[in-house]
């Protein structure tokens, strides 16, 4: 196993693990921060498929601009747990069972990638490269 290898999946465990945080923390401040750690972790993704300036962009764009507006959002609004209604259990069902068919979808969906053939397309040059970019645009 190289470095490329061992940071993908450093990654990509990153990745899931801040989500899965994102969506169980009952705390919504730590919520966002997870989420940044998502960020971060998506954008090292990026880095290793030679993409610097989507990693750069979602830096600055997603953790760094959307997540201080989600936070002052989250600061500004009232969060009292006592003025909160409690969900009816019928309505937790119904999302558990939506949740469920929704994973029977990405399974049926990865099953058919696993199935299907991919070519590796070659492309010519340092795709993704922000010096490549400036030429193109320029």
């Amino acid at each position: 196993m190289n470095i490329t290898e061992i940071l993908f999946w450093f990654l990509s465990a990153l990745a899931l693990g801040g989500a899965l945080m994102m969506v169980t923390n009952k705390n919504p401040v730590y919520s966002v921060l997870w989420l940044i750690v998502v960020f971060f972790a998506i954008s090292g993704q990026y880095i290793l498929l030679n993409a610097q300036f989507l990693a750069v962009v979602n830096i600055i764009v997603y953790a760094g601009a959307i997540m201080v507006l989600f936070l002052f959002v989250i600061m500004l609004m009232n969060l009292n747990a006592d003025n909160e209604p409690q969900k009816n259990k019928w309505l937790k069902f119904a999302g558990a069972i939506a949740g469920g068919s929704l994973l029977l979808v990405f399974v049926a969906a990865l099953r058919q990638v696993e199935a299907l053939k991919i070519q590796d397309v070659k492309t010519g040059g340092p795709t993704g490269l922000i010096e490549r970019l400036g030429i193109i645009l320029f």
